[in-house]
């Protein structure tokens, strides 16, 4: 079984069965303020719903993102910690690639995917079509930039635009299965923040002289 956890907007977890068996099970919550609050008890409900138990997950997928620091990083160490406890394997995946899995569904050609960055700006993948493993193809992205910066044509075509504010873990769950049954390498488990957090280290203090 393959547990799925993203925070990246809100918070999202699925319990998807790999064994050709049917079962999958998925709760989320919109809160983009409470993640830590309700992650622990939302993976215990998945696994409650399958009638399984923690050790019947034989690995974990992470949404690395992109996401705001604070949320994105509750669900990364939900992923990590849950991993490690039980020695199995941390898969990553891009979170918009699951947004994607829905929009290319939906429309044809070319598709920019767009989430909420906060401050007044935006994050965007670009998508085209379906990889021969049934994957959402990436070409571009994820990238920020400011609202009026996002791309609206890319290589001379137009994109779709395809705003989202939820991620399904449940999706996510599902790439990380066929990626898996295609041996397919996984992205680097390294939180998409794409840009730099609030707080820095500080510098020297500054001389004072007498």
């Amino acid at each position: 079984m393959l547990l799925s956890i993203d925070t990246s907007a809100g918070t999202s977890v699925a319990l998807t069965r790999t064994e050709g068996l049917p079962g999958a099970a998925e709760t989320n919550s919109a809160d983009t303020m409470k993640h830590a609050e309700v992650v622990g008890t939302m993976i215990a409900d998945v696994i409650a719903q399958l009638g399984a138990q923690a050790s019947d997950v034989t690995a974990v997928v992470a949404g690395v993102g992109p996401g705001p620091f604070t949320g994105l990083r509750v669900g990364l160490a939900a992923a990590s910690a849950f991993a490690v406890g039980r020695d199995i394997p941390l898969l990553p995946v891009v979170s918009h690639d699951a947004i994607a899995f829905d929009a290319l569904e939906e429309v044809e050609g070319a598709v920019i995917v767009v989430t909420d960055a906060r401050r007044r700006e935006l994050y965007w993948s670009i998508y085209d079509g379906w990889s021969a493993h049934g994957l959402p193809n990436r070409i571009a992205g994820p990238a920020l930039s400011k609202p009026e910066d996002v791309p609206t044509e890319f290589d001379g075509r137009s994109l779709t635009r395809w705003d989202a504010a939820e991620v399904s873990a449940g999706l996510l769950g599902l790439i990380a299965a066929r990626s898996l049954a295609a041996g397919l390498a996984f992205e680097a488990f390294e939180p998409l923040y794409l840009r730099s957090p609030d707080v820095t280290m500080p510098g020297a203090p500054k001389r004072v002289n007498p």
